[in-house]
């Protein structure tokens, strides 16, 4: 069980760098070429909204001890920022079935709400990692954190020239979680 479970972690790791970065990238740069208001619309509050999910990655590097509570937090958002938007709904119900464009992006806001309820599902399993990541039984939770800390350390390497160490990363994870939670208020 426990090997089907940091597979199904790890999946979900790999699956949210496709939906939740991927596809958003893709969608706004056709939204853009296409002149689609209401894809951009909703595009641009997503990105708002999806920063705490890389953040609560940063959190995941310095082994915060709420960081999957917080992950969890900001998919509940991200689910919530791609749906409840009555202005951005309408006009999306008012393209036809033919527009490529408006289909992806209403298959793709699906897919995000099955990755994060999903996500939720996988955590609840693992409900004593929501307050203490350090444990044993969260080594699932902090490995594919390990790897998104080789790519940020080479990608720091690569354009600064410079180490990215345990302390810049701890820097790195309180200031942006205080600038976007100052950026709320």
């Amino acid at each position: 069980m426990n090997v089907l479970n940091q597979l199904s972690v790890w999946l979900s790791f790999q699956l949210s760098i496709i939906f939740f970065i991927g596809i958003p990238i893709a969608l706004l740069l056709w939204s853009i070429k296409k002149r689609n208001k209401a894809v951009n619309k909703l595009l641009s509050i997503y990105w708002k909204v999806s920063l705490l999910f890389f953040i609560s990655l940063f959190l995941f590097i310095g082994k915060y001890n709420y960081s999957l509570l917080i992950t969890n937090i900001s998919l509940l958002l991200m689910t919530i920022s791609v749906w409840f938007w009555n202005d951005i709904n309408d006009e999306l119900k008012e393209y036809d079935l033919s527009n490529s464009l408006t289909i992806t992006t209403k298959v793709w806001r699906w897919s995000i709400t099955f990755i994060s309820l999903n996500f939720l599902i996988q955590s609840l399993q693992n409900l004593a990692c929501f307050s203490f990541i350090n444990s044993s039984a969260c080594e699932i939770w902090l490995q594919p954190s390990i790897n998104f800390y080789i790519i940020v350390k080479n990608l720091f390497n690569f354009f600064f020239g410079a180490n990215f160490i345990q302390p810049i990363a701890n820097f790195l994870r309180l200031f942006l979680l205080f600038i976007y939670i100052f950026g709320l208020i």
